[in-house]
């Protein structure tokens, strides 16, 4: 991702690909991480720090799946074009993700209940420039809400990535990589934020004034709500909207929230356990919030008032596929 500040100094978020043999050019990188409570592990292809009273943010190094042609369809299109390929509540997602991305901002936040200004960009240039030698074809689906998925409830906060991978795993689905939310979020024109160049509170919950957590202990939200002292801390920092509440804060597969409302947990694939745990899309506090910027700084056991997930999946007919190959090979071991 590239972010130019007003005095037009360019600067270009380098991320690495791995597994796919492309070899980007080094270069100058905006930080990319979070502004807020929690910190952030550095990516050895981005460096430039921005001043701020909350831990550096950083970015790290997402995955993508094998490069091939570019579909003909646009995203939208595949989406409408193949209905019925995802389980009920989730979004089908297909089309060309460019791993590197270069954004302009052309005005950085005044808003004066961010901390951290020079993080959050109020305006993007059009179009956003995708500098990779090939985009890599996607193909998976989406829940539409933070979990549960239901419209109308809270989405589940204070979750370890292990309990969010277990409660995906219950419904046949399991966490999205880096990558996959990416995509999801930002589309094949590479918006900075899901809905799009600009951003706006009034679209997504976002830019609530920050509350130091003060002796708050993060415990499991089940356990969280029967201790008094727990809920009282926990209640005094919520800020969460309901699932489906900001029916403009929508991304362009029609998925909802990726940005601000609760940091959701997604997975590393290309890390090794406990560190394949990451935080993406931002929370309702005055924070980056956009679709790029990455936490990877927790392990997997870390608790957050402010972390949430959902779920992703193969499309069912991937999955028929997968089992029906499955099922061959154990009738011919059978013979």
């Amino acid at each position: 991702m590239r972010s130019i500040v007003p005095t037009r100094k360019r600067t270009v978020v380098g991320i690495s690909v791995l597994g796919l043999g492309l070899a980007f050019p080094a270069v100058a990188g905006v930080a990319c991480g979070q502004a807020g409570p929690a910190p952030t592990a550095q990516c050895s292809s981005v460096s430039l720090p921005v001043a701020q009273s909350a831990p550096a943010p950083v970015c790290s190094c997402p995955e993508v799946e094998p490069p091939q042609a570019p579909a003909a369809a646009s995203a939208s299109a595949a989406q409408e074009e193949k209905p019925g390929l995802c389980a009920e509540g989730m979004a089908f997602i297909e089309g060309e993700y460019c791993p590197l991305v270069e954004q302009r901002c052309l005005e950085h936040g005044k808003n004066k209940a961010a901390e951290d200004m020079e993080a959050i960009c109020l305006k993007f240039e059009k179009p956003s420039v995708c500098l990779s030698p090939q985009r890599a074809h996607m193909r998976f689906c989406m829940d539409k809400y933070e979990y549960p998925n239901k419209v109308g409830e809270m989405p589940r906060v204070l979750v370890t990535w292990e309990e969010a991978s277990k409660l995906c795993k219950q419904e046949n689905k399991r966490l999205c990589s880096e990558s996959e939310f990416n995509f999801a979020c930002e589309g094949e024109e590479m918006l900075p934020y899901s809905y799009g160049f600009e951003r706006d509170a009034n679209k997504c919950n976002v830019d609530k004034p920050y509350k130091e957590p003060g002796d708050f202990a993060p415990r499991n939200f089940s356990t969280c709500e029967r201790d008094k002292a727990c809920k009282a801390g926990f209640d005094r920092l919520d800020a969460r909207g309901a699932i489906g509440e900001r029916a403009e804060c929508v991304s362009p597969f029609g998925v909802f929230d990726l940005n601000g409302n609760v940091n959701e947990l997604v997975m590393l694939r290309y890390k090794e356990p406990p560190h394949r745990a990451a935080l993406k899309g931002g929370w309702w506090g005055p924070v980056r919030g956009r679709c790029r910027p990455i936490v990877s700084h927790h392990d997997e056991r870390y608790l957050g008032y402010e972390v949430g997930f959902r779920c992703c999946s193969k499309p069912l007919d991937e999955e028929a596929k997968q089992k029906k190959g499955h099922g061959a090979r154990t009738a011919k071991r059978g013979r």
